[in-house]
């Protein structure tokens, strides 16, 4: 799959709401109402053949095919408002340059090329001193041309406790442990972020964690209210390891059983995983800008089934920052 695939244009991401007890994000149709469940959204899609290229276009998000792989991208800036007190964007040559300033002064710079695709993203405080989040503008001669990378599997010399881990059964410096873990193998270069989204043998490097205690109902990417204080543990973990490093990136990865359409499942799990991310930062205070996700539909099934099961309906999370920077 050449080239890199161009972002969707997207509609103000509206702040979660509570429908019938649950937490969700809204998006809105051609007619500013509401879409709550994966069906409403179908009924919006837009479809269009451009070369080799389909480009199926709902709301806030396209879904891409071409030469026999699926993908979803969506622009994540608008998740980074929450609690912004001012967002600008401006056109400098051939990007876009959006800042987003919160209360405390601080500011979240976020920069992409003309096809929407992520050029680099900071955080400056107050003072002016600058983290650099995600720079994609490295392209040195073993740089991939295509954002799909096959590597062999990794060799997993670790327990797998160590490196699937579940947080049922889990602790806050368990999951931290994990989360914060080394690459399994060794990571041989620097990786852009659509690299990692969309290689599963380049994010197989890193340890991820199982949020086994968050699920959702078919067709819905709604958090059930009795179920949000269970990120608690996950936000903790995270937050710590920010604190230690205020530049770690953590890939949160939404995934759906094997009932309904591939389109369907695709656009839902992407859901899935953007409405963990915004709870994680509301109402645990998880710098959003340090996390980032991504949508894989029925792709990765944690029970092998091709019936409804809820176990895949599900959100993982992973640290991805040695893969970003290249440092092991």
């Amino acid at each position: 799959m050449p080239g890199q695939p161009p972002a969707a244009p997207q509609r103000p991401l509206p702040a979660p709401t509570v429908q019938g007890g649950a937490i969700q994000v809204q998006p809105t149709g051609a007619q500013g109402q509401p879409l709550r469940r994966v069906d409403q959204i179908r009924g919006e899609r837009r479809e269009t053949v451009e070369g080799n290229r389909t480009f199926i276009r709902e709301p806030d998000r396209t879904i891409i095919r071409e030469e026999g792989r699926t993908i979803i991208r969506h622009s994540e800036v608008d998740r980074f408002r929450v609690r912004a007190r001012d967002v600008r964007s401006e056109r400098q040559g051939r990007e876009t340059v959006t800042t987003i300033e919160r209360p405390d002064g601080s500011r979240i710079v976020t920069v992409v090329d003309d096809e929407g695709r992520l050029v680099r993203r900071t955080r400056r405080d107050r003072a002016g001193q600058e983290v650099i989040l995600i720079d994609n503008s490295y392209r040195g001669p073993v740089q991939s041309q295509s954002y799909f990378v096959d590597l062999p599997p990794p060799v997993i010399r670790i327990p797998r406790e160590r490196y699937i881990l579940e947080t049922e059964r889990a602790s806050e410096r368990d999951i931290y442990d994990v989360l914060i873990a080394p690459p399994v193998e060794r990571v041989d270069r620097r990786y852009t972020l659509d690299e990692v989204r969309y290689s599963p043998r380049v994010r197989e490097r890193m340890s991820r964690v199982d949020i086994d205690t968050i699920s959702f109902e078919t067709a819905s990417w709604a958090i059930a209210p009795d179920q949000v204080q269970q990120l608690a543990v996950i936000a903790e973990a995270v937050k710590q390891a920010i604190a230690r490093n205020p530049a770690e990136i953590f890939l949160v990865e939404g995934h759906t059983d094997a009932v309904g359409g591939d389109d369907d499942n695709l656009s839902l799990s992407d859901r899935r995983a953007e409405t963990v991310a915004i709870t994680l930062t509301e109402k645990f205070g998880v710098p959003a800008e340090n996390l980032t996700t991504q949508g894989y539909g029925e792709q990765f099934l944690k029970v092998p089934t091709q019936v409804a099961e809820r176990r895949n309906r599900r959100v993982t999370m992973r640290r991805i920052t040695p893969l970003l920077t290249g440092q092991n």
